[in-house]
């Protein structure tokens, strides 16, 4: 898939103001700082589409963006932990469950997961109840370019091991690095078969 066109629609916390649901969308999500908004930026091919911060919970509300004229790319507020109020946080979660059960036209989500990191309890909890859901999921692996490669295939086993605690099959898997563009062919290809199969 090439992106042609990428465009910010709306950005807004309550899902009865979100694009009527008559396109396929694909929701994008992880814990906070682990590097979702770079990612949507290196797909899309955007510098600045989706808003990079170094302080974790920078995203707080549901983002749409239209890409290609043809499906929306939903950027999620991150989950686990944010530098924001305890408050605000308490109102996310009602926010993205509603998302969740609402969005009909939800084609996947992809969770972003930083390779780095060994698995959190916070990102298996979140995964399974996508699961619980019926929400298509996908993992992504960001920051890949921090490891070496024996390093890299450790971090996917540990990762591997933990969902398949819960899942009879892995769900698709993506390996990536908004610094080196590296995942990028894989994951719209991903989505552009998924758009032609739902058809």
């Amino acid at each position: 898939m090439e992106i042609t066109s990428a465009e910010f629609i709306i950005s807004n916390t309550d899902i009865e103001k979100c694009p009527a649901p008559n396109k396929p969308e694909f929701a994008f999500i992880g814990r906070s700082n682990v590097g979702k908004s770079s990612l949507i930026n290196m797909l899309t091919g955007r510098k600045d589409l989706a808003k990079t911060s170094s302080t974790p919970g920078k995203t707080q509300t549901i983002n749409h963006f239209m890409i290609n004229k043809a499906w929306y790319l939903v950027d999620l507020p991150g989950y686990g932990y944010a530098s924001v109020s305890k408050s605000l946080k308490e109102k996310w979660v009602p926010m993205i469950e509603t998302y969740f059960a609402k969005r009909e036209n939800l084609y996947c989500t992809f969770v972003l997961l930083d390779s780095r990191i060994d698995p959190q309890p916070k990102d298996m909890d979140f995964i399974r109840h996508l699961g619980t859901l019926g929400i298509p999921v996908a993992i992504v692996l960001t920051k890949t370019d921090k490891l070496k490669q024996s390093e890299l295939g450790k971090s996917k086993n540990k990762i591997e091991k933990q969902l398949l605690l819960d899942w009879e099959e892995l769900p698709p898997f993506f390996i990536t690095s908004a610094e080196k563009k590296s995942g990028r062919t894989a994951l719209l290809d991903f989505i552009e078969n998924a758009i032609k199969t739902n058809r």
